[in-house]
């Protein structure tokens, strides 16, 4: 048994530790983020993250009993698990956050998440629990992306999300940088470029000028493969066929999620701008009929902007259509048309393209069109997270106290970029 004065210091240890962190997955993987934060009245999770690796381990949703759960930003990787929590949850997150998520749901034929959700608006503070917590709206590929400042019985946590510098939003990084919060505890930080290089495309605009050198003299048509939800992309399609004088072709889908963008904005392009067009694909139409109250006359005002296969096929050269990976089926309509190759455009993390199709849907047909003697393959792309140049400018800003690594691969790495940084471990417990 220790002495008296033993005793003392450890109780007043106990009495100084106020709050817990777990990072349950995310301390040595990009995606399928969930970090645990906890007081002895409360439990926050950041994220609740599907992982991206199918051999990334499980976690027991039900088991953590959180009373709420902070969602980042509308990737799966970041919101993924939310199907298992229970109901009564609340699950705060952004409105257009939101939107999109149902977006997906709705044109899946899977039905809308039945969990209790928030929103919450960037610099609007919001209780949840002890936690005070502060929502900065960030650049990042994804729409309505959040870092977030945490404060509880004086201590600051400061958790980045996803985010970057080198967007269509790079403006918001900047501001960021100008006032950051001060006196930061702790900032986990994400650590996804860590490894990477972004110099081919370091900038969207760099991106919309390959498209555009692309599509400016085209002979057939051109396909871009790229996510709908990525609307930085989208713009840079649409800038790149204003200047060329093409029309980009989109799907119900993406048409819909442009719909919804307007939310928040009204310089991004939609439906029923000059060059765009709608292609009309069964299957969705067959989903919009459906679900007619949650639509209401969009349908009706997609087909005003409708362009038809044979419009496509008389004239090929004359458009650039975007596609999803999973959904790209009608490139052969246009190979060899003429002896004329197409062209196709790939603007995702080229990392896809060493999957299985059980992996990715459609990555395995993508990389076979790179040899492919009928393709011209081109890539185009800028990553959707920030350079380790931008994630010093970040830490930098803020100054922790304590740095933890999030989101990454290579956290030892940190070591030799940032100072006091503290590496844990999947699953390990850190008291504040």
């Amino acid at each position: 048994m220790g002495t008296d004065s033993e005793l003392s210091s450890f109780q007043t240890i106990i009495r100084k530790t106020i709050m817990h962190i777990k990072i349950h997955r995310g301390t040595e993987e990009i995606g399928g983020t969930v970090i645990e934060l906890s007081t002895e009245q409360s439990t926050l999770l950041l994220d609740l993250g599907l992982p991206l690796s199918p051999e990334s381990g499980s976690i027991d949703v039900g088991v953590i009993k959180a009373d709420a759960v902070l969602i980042s930003h509308p990737h799966q990787d970041h919101f993924g698990l939310i199907d298992h929590l229970e109901n009564t949850v609340p699950v705060y997150i952004g409105e257009l956050g939101k939107q999109l998520i149902d977006a997906t749901r709705i044109f899946l034929r899977k039905d809308l998440h039945s969990n209790n959700f928030h929103y919450y608006k960037n610099n609007a503070q919001l209780m949840i629990g002890d936690f005070k917590v502060t929502p900065y709206l960030m650049d990042h590929s994804a729409v309505d992306a959040y870092s977030f400042l945490i404060e509880v019985e004086g201590k600051r946590i400061f958790y980045s999300g996803d985010f970057r510098a080198h967007g269509r939003k790079s403006i918001l990084f900047d501001r960021f940088l100008k006032n950051p919060p001060k006196d930061i505890d702790i900032l986990m930080m994400e650590g996804t470029m860590m490894k990477r290089s972004n110099d081919d495309f370091p900038t969207e605009a760099a991106v919309e000028q390959t498209i555009l050198e692309t599509i400016r003299h085209q002979e057939n048509i051109t396909f871009l493969i790229c996510s709908s939800q990525n609307i930085d992309r989208i713009v840079s399609a649409y800038r790149a066929c204003l200047k060329s004088g093409k029309i980009l072709v989109v799907d119900f889908y993406t048409a819909w999620v442009l719909e919804k963008m307007k939310l928040v904005s009204n310089s991004v392009p939609a439906m029923d701008w000059e060059h765009v067009r709608v292609y009309a694909d069964c299957r969705p139409d067959e989903v919009m009929k459906e679900n007619k109250e949650y639509f209401g006359d969009f349908r009706k005002r997609a087909y005003t902007h409708r362009i038809l296969k044979e419009e496509l096929g008389a004239n090929p050269s004359k458009f650039l259509y975007l596609s999803k990976m999973s959904k790209f089926k009608v490139m052969d309509l246009y190979k060899d048309l003429n002896g004329r190759q197409v062209n196709v455009i790939y603007s995702q993390w080229l990392g896809y393209l060493n999957c299985s199709n059980d992996e990715y849907y459609g990555a395995e047909t993508i990389s076979d069109y790179r040899v492919d003697s009928g393709v011209n393959f081109i890539y185009a792309h800028t990553s959707g997270h920030a350079t380790l140049t931008d994630l010093q400018r970040f830490s930098n800003a803020l100054q922790p106290k304590l740095l933890i690594p999030i989101h990454t691969e290579y956290k030892t790495d940190y070591l030799h970029h940032f100072s006091n940084v503290m590496i844990l471990d999947d699953k390990q417990f850190f008291d504040v």
